[in-house]
């Protein structure tokens, strides 16, 4: 699939599909959007070609756009690019104080060691 640097050729509907996919992201990750979880996915098109324009000598639109049926590749990179974020945080995290509070960082080493075990990442 190649897209042109002009355009990002996804209309609000594909834009709205693609974002329910990062919460699938999350569940891999194990997170199960629980109530309260603050939980939130944006998605949004910055193509100067899909812009509606103020005003126009034309009464109609143009552009291109991407069809419903080449959304799959789409929906799986924003499934892993959002597992790939929540692992790369979680990694990168550092310890917190505040509240009369301790909150430790991921013990990384004794965290790969368990992937290890159960297989979640390679020897």
């Amino acid at each position: 699939m190649v897209f042109d640097d002009q355009c990002n050729p996804l209309l609000s509907g594909n834009l709205k599909r693609l974002a329910k996919r990062a919460m699938l992201g999350l569940a891999k990750t194990g997170g199960i959007a629980s109530n309260g979880s603050g939980d939130y996915v944006i998605a949004f098109s910055t193509a100067e070609g899909l812009r509606i324009p103020y005003q126009s000598n034309s009464a109609f639109r143009s552009g291109k756009i991407l069809r419903n049926s080449e959304m799959s590749p789409l929906f799986m990179g924003v499934i892993e690019a959002t597992e790939e974020a929540i692992i790369n945080s979680l990694f990168a995290a550092e310890s917190m104080k505040g509240n009369n509070q301790q909150i430790e960082a991921l013990p990384i080493k004794k965290t790969i060691k368990i992937m290890k075990k159960y297989k979640r990442i390679a020897k």
